[in-house]
């Protein structure tokens, strides 16, 4: 049986830090899949693969040190 194709008709760019994107490309090589589907793999299945509380400290520390976006955020 065939395997299915993902379509990802959205398309948007990202910026990442440096220590980001590094795990982005290991997460690439380990897997095999493009950026695109390792994002889309981590978000569709952030409350499986996470502890909710940890994520909202790692937001709020974020926010803490860098601050957050003023004005409308765009897609």
């Amino acid at each position: 049986m065939p395997k299915k194709r993902l379509p990802l008709p959205k398309r948007f760019n990202a910026s990442l830090t440096e220590p980001a994107y590094k795990k982005l490309r290991d997460l690439n090589a380990e897997y095999g899949l493009g950026n695109k589907y390792i994002m889309t793999a981590l978000l569709e299945n952030l409350d499986t693969i996470t502890d909710s509380e940890k994520v909202a400290q790692a937001f709020t520390e974020f926010i803490a040190e860098y601050g957050a976006p003023t004005g409308r955020m765009t897609n």
